[in-house]
């Protein structure tokens, strides 16, 4: 069959591919991208045929793969972080599947370490239960459904990844992110700016009433940023890393035995 891979290239620049995704790139002639995450990776994609768009083409891109892998070319899309996390992967999937290719096509999903577990690594342990990954984009998502999100999950007392926050133009759905943090406690955050991009990588320990005063003004907070919201146990450590115990002190002291 014709292979169309999807391929997670991890958290900006090349640090955090996979072997896997690697394989990927090495075996496929064609590879189609987001410009961006075409001249990020183009150690790794000399001698390919490149195929690349801008911001608000994702079908264009889909179809181009699609096409070119119906044609028998073994062909790679590229998905930044892990195409399953507000990537690539749904739209090839449901591509595939409204045109009925699944007899011509063999996909391979090649999974990804996303922003936020990269820039949490940064931090010390930030995430050690259950969390919520949420976009702040509106422009495929509802926005009052967006806040509805935020509201419950902070409610629940979830670690918090929150994706896109705003752009230039796009803030109602950060104003409102903020806004539902004024209604909680003061909880630890995280602002991960360009995670994996070597010199351009920025990540800052702050908290939500910061992030609050700072309003949509803030300097750290763009679309190249993410930001993680902590729990209510989440402390700082003696060295000012971030923790959030999963409460094994709770139950068994330092050396193991039972409380």
């Amino acid at each position: 069959m014709n292979k169309l891979y999807i391929v997670s290239s991890g958290a900006g620049g090349i640090h955090y591919i996979t072997p896997d995704a690697k394989q990927a790139l090495d075996e496929c002639e064609v590879v189609v991208s987001y410009t961006k995450y075409a001249k990020e990776l183009n150690e790794l994609l000399e001698g390919k045929e490149i195929y690349t768009s801008g911001m608000t083409h994702e079908i264009e891109r889909c179809n181009q793969a699609i096409e070119s892998a119906k044609s028998g070319k073994t062909t790679c899309i590229i998905s930044n972080g892990d195409a399953n996390v507000f990537g690539m992967a749904t739209l090839i999937v449901e591509l595939i599947d409204e045109k009925n290719l699944w007899d011509e096509i063999e996909l391979i999903s090649i999974p990804g370490v996303t922003s936020f577990l990269a820039a949490a690594s940064k931090v010390g342990a930030p995430v050690s239960g259950d969390f919520a990954i949420i976009s702040l984009s509106d422009r495929l998502t509802d926005i009052n459904l967006i806040d509805k999100r935020v509201k419950y999950a902070l409610e629940c007392d979830f670690v918090i990844g929150i994706y896109n926050p705003k752009s230039k133009k796009r803030i109602q759905p950060y104003q409102n992110f903020l806004a539902r943090l004024s209604e909680v406690d003061e909880k630890i955050a995280i602002i991960a700016q360009n995670v994996g991009r070597d010199e351009k990588e920025g990540i800052t320990i702050t908290t939500t009433i910061e992030l609050i005063e700072q309003g949509i003004a803030h300097e750290k907070v763009g679309m190249n940023t993410m930001i993680i919201i902590c729990n209510s146990n989440t402390r700082l450590t003696k060295n000012g890393l971030v923790l959030t115990p999963r409460g094994y002190l709770n139950k068994y002291d330092t050396q193991g035995e039972l409380i």
